[in-house]
């Protein structure tokens, strides 16, 4: 995703989720995009590793802890290319402009709530709205969350919210292009030339008719 952030509710929701990600994250298997032992490949060019790269040392001075921290990685035999470790960066806010922009690269950030209230908020207050998922097993939390997020894509209990082709694709607010969707019946009606016609059968009406017709 371009913006991935993590929203755990509760500090001890944070840690745990935290000290599952980290071997998660350090695991990764990065390598040729060709290569099926590889989890991640390069990025598209090394002036977008710069840039991924200066994003993380931006959440880092803007106050996040690097539980992982991927710029040092090196592939032997490749070490010209424009491969990144996993990384993960803890206590990312608002305010944090490594928070708010696109990075686009394999950096996961994770912003605590204290509530279920500032969870949602969070999401729904950023510039950007393409998906959003949320992890419950309280139905009343996952419905409130559904109808209130000021997201386009939601998912309930699914990591990646976007769904198959028959139905709508895409995001709100920043995240959106133009005012249709990509995909689903928004897109098919935005192509569909609309032809109107009306029809009457009278049996008892000789000749032609001049007048609207009615129902007397």
């Amino acid at each position: 995703m371009a913006t991935p952030v993590a929203v755990p509710v509760g500090e001890g929701t944070a840690d745990k989720l935290i000290s599952m990600l980290k071997p998660k994250v350090e695991g990764l298997r990065i390598g040729p995009s060709m290569s099926e032992d590889s989890d991640l490949g390069p990025l598209v060019t090394a002036a977008h590793k710069e840039r991924v790269s200066n994003y993380i040392q931006m959440a880092i001075d803007e106050g996040q802890e690097a539980i992982v921290d991927g710029r040092g990685f090196e592939l032997q035999g490749y070490e010209n290319g424009f491969f990144l470790g996993g990384t993960l960066l803890d206590r990312a806010k608002p305010s944090h402009q490594s928070y708010k922009e696109e990075i686009f690269g394999p950096v996961l950030q994770i912003a605590r709530a204290e509530n279920f209230e500032e969870a949602l908020a969070l999401p729904s207050q950023h510039q950007y709205g393409n998906g959003v998922a949320i992890f419950t097993r309280n139905g009343a939390a996952a419905r409130e969350f559904v109808q209130k997020v000021n997201v386009g894509m939601v998912g309930v209990n699914v990591p990646i919210p976007v769904p198959v082709a028959y139905h709508t694709f895409g995001g709100w607010k920043r995240s959106g292009f133009g005012d249709t969707n990509q995909h689903g019946p928004e897109g098919v009606k935005f192509w569909t030339k609309i032809k109107t016609v009306t029809q009457r059968w009278p049996e008892d009406v000789q000749g032609s008719e001049f007048v609207i017709p009615t129902m007397e």
